[in-house]
């Protein structure tokens, strides 16, 4: 402890002493946490659209299912996506199935999203962590039911989904359920012309059951398990045919009415990920493929928090171990025969162990230290080396790597007025792909990517501030980070080697730039014009440079959203503008071209009213209601968005 105490920490968190111990009620930390899994302009909605209305969240999207969070502009190789803590990793080589598509909105009661090196909590990182919290409801005295069920039907791609959650509390024992269904067929652009291969459908459901062992104690177990079927990708050559997941653990939480330790919560989880990506939708291939992937991951995680005066604390013991597997298989026309096989990803094992601790200090009432950090060790073994010599003779079998992780940050409030800088440094280690992957297909830039066992640590270096002012009508919040990033881990076009697929036009290998710049900026502004009038502005920008001072690819351009929200009594009604500008900084390098600015205006009404003990909700409402076509920076090889979209939804609640 007294080791980790000069490290960093969440310049965000600050412990705040729960109501009431013997109800074992959830320590709660002040962070990022959006806690409230709707938008503005919708009550129903999916995980990827909630995320969507961060400001330092963006989407490389591939179709109309399981699109790819971009945390700070970076690539889910930079970030950490966790569910309650727990590591998660996808089976896809071609990224297709993000975390966030393997939970659903109803499961889960708040996300939590933290920038840069405050996320390192939950491991190396760069961009920063997104925690996906479940539902997790408190004891209580007297016995009690809740729930909620919506339901709802999008027009465009004539989307239905179904999805409802019950809780049950008592004294002694807690169970929280959940189950979903959507499914949509495929959607039409600006120009009413249908975007093939974008229908999906998905079922998830969810269990989790507590039992409290003492006054002060608790045992609980969890499931979540997630299934698509006839998932399409519109921006790819393949299709979905299945995926299935099935996420567990079981934990036991132990409070402390006095002491420096306030509470210690332990988890033990086990994940398992199948995903099977073919072309026999897609007769027009002269060769026919297919990509199943398979993911597997026990783990650990052990949490406690330290409270006294005015320093507290969160430490936090991460281990996982992962396999990760991914063949390739080609055929001829006459699928009954074979003609190649190769593993994409050659039987990886990543283990990684880790010891976290956030500090905060109050050093007055106005004022707040935070630091922090993390030191893990990460472990690679590859089964089918063989794989890796072709291009890289000699690199070893496995590979071990010393990820240190620190932060620091200060906090001062002065009247209306608040601000904040901080500083971060930390390691990341290369992912499966990027160290062991073997031709992966990318068909963006169409290039077969090559692994390389033999890359550096990419190494961050981060700066960040923060300005606001806030009274009783008005409220600004502007925020701004860079990162310089040594060892920048990107694919450039090898000599050696032909491509393996039809549709490729070379081959790439992953290799490190001598460094590369990133900085972002963000701009949040509310003003209530009227006592129910309220307006919300935001605006975002970044850029994003190599060594050689050219751009970076999937760097968002300046963007824009203003709306307008009315509430009186039970009625509300929200109309919004958002919209990007040009995508001036583009990369052809990496396979980008310029994209068009666009605007997109929607607009959406609601009525609450109650029956009997049932709180009910009806909405209304039109996204792009101008029909625009339109595609944006981060849509895979130009594909067009939606057009026109008109949507309602019943939400019931008790």
């Amino acid at each position: 402890m007294l080791l980790f105490l000069g490290m960093s920490v969440n310049a965000q968190n600050k412990y705040i002493q729960h109501d009431s111990i013997k109800n074992l009620k959830e320590v709660k930390v002040k962070s990022a946490t959006k806690n409230k899994i709707e938008t503005e302009m919708k009550i129903a909605v999916s995980v990827d659209e909630f995320l969507s209305s961060s400001d330092n969240i963006s989407f490389i999207k591939r179709g109309a299912y399981a699109w790819e969070p971009l945390l700070n502009n970076m690539s889910t190789e930079r970030s950490m996506v966790t569910i309650d803590g727990m590591h998660v990793f996808g089976a896809c080589t071609d990224k297709m199935d993000p975390i966030t598509s393997y939970v659903e909105s109803n499961n889960l009661a708040a996300i939590d999203i933290k920038s840069g090196q405050e996320g390192s909590l939950h491991g190396a990182t760069v961009a920063g962590s997104i925690d996906l919290k479940r539902k997790n409801t408190a004891f209580s005295v007297e016995k009690k039911w809740s729930g909620a069920y919506q339901s709802g039907f999008e027009f465009n791609n004539k989307q239905f989904f179904n999805l409802g959650n019950v809780s049950f509390s008592s004294n002694k024992f807690v169970a929280d359920g959940s189950v979903s269904y959507r499914k949509a067929e495929n959607y039409s652009d600006g120009n009413n012309d249908v975007v093939k291969h974008s229908q999906y459908k998905k079922f998830n459901t969810s269990l989790g059951l507590a039992y409290k062992t003492s006054d002060l104690s608790s045992v609980r177990v969890d499931a979540i398990f997630d299934m698509a079927k006839d998932v399409g990708f519109p921006a790819l050559p393949m299709d979905l045919s299945l995926s299935r997941a099935l996420i567990t653990s079981a934990s036991y939480k132990q409070l402390f009415e006095e002491g420096l330790v306030s509470v210690v919560d332990t988890k033990i989880y086990f994940n398992a990920i199948e995903h099977y990506m073919d072309d026999t939708t897609r007769p027009e291939n002269l060769v026919h493929m297919d990509m199943p992937g398979w993911s597997t991951t026990y783990g650990l995680v052990s949490k406690a928090n330290l409270k006294k005066n005015n320093y507290s604390s969160e430490i936090a013991l991460n281990a996982y171990d992962n396999l990760s597997i991914a063949e390739m298989r080609m055929y001829p026309q006459d699928r009954s025969q074979r003609t190649m096989f190769a593993y994409s990803w050659p039987w990886v094992t990543t283990r990684y162990a880790g010891l976290s601790m956030n500090n905060s200090w109050d050093i007055s009432e106005k004022s707040q230290v935070n630091l922090g950090g993390s030191l893990g060790v990460n472990y690679n073994y590859s089964k089918y080396v063989e794989f890796n010599w072709i291009f890289h003779p000699g690199a070893p079998q496995e590979k071990t790597r010393f990820l240190p992780n620190l932060n620091a940050g200060y906090q001062l409030q002065i009247d209306q007025f608040n601000f904040s800088v901080g500083t971060g440094y930390g390691h990341r280690a290369p992912s499966v792909s990027e160290g062991y992957g073997y031709y992966i297909y990318n068909s963006f830039d169409r290039y077969d990517y090559i692994g390389n066992p033999n890359l550096k640590n990419e190494i961050s270096y981060e700066g960040n501030a923060s300005a606001g002012f806030k009274n009783e009508k008005l409220s600004i919040q502007a925020k701004v980070n860079y990162f310089y990033i040594e060892n920048y881990i990107i694919g450039r076009i090898l000599s050696m080697g032909s491509p393996m697929n039809y549709q490729s036009v070379g081959v790439k290998g992953y290799t490190a730039l001598d460094y590369s710049t990133l900085f972002n900026m963000s701009v949040n502004t509310t003003y209530d014009i009227l006592e129910h009038l309220h307006w919300k502005g935001t605006l975002t920008y970044a850029r994003g440079l190599d060594d050689k001072g050219g751009n970076l690819p999937f760097i968002r351009p300046l963007s824009y959203q203003t709306s307008l929200h009315f509430m009186h009594g039970n009625f509300g009604i929200q109309t919004a503008v958002n919209g990007d500008l040009a995508q001036i900084n583009y990369s052809p390098e990496y396979g980008e071209d310029e994209t068009k600015a666009y605007k997109i205006w929607n607009l959406s009404a609601n009525y609450t009213f109650n029956f009997k003990n049932v709180k009910s909700v009806v909405q209304v409402g039109a996204e792009n209601i101008l029909n625009e076509y339109y595609s944006t920076y981060a849509d895979w090889g130009n594909i067009p968005r939606m057009g026109r979209n008109i949507f309602t939804s019943l939400k019931l609640s008790f």
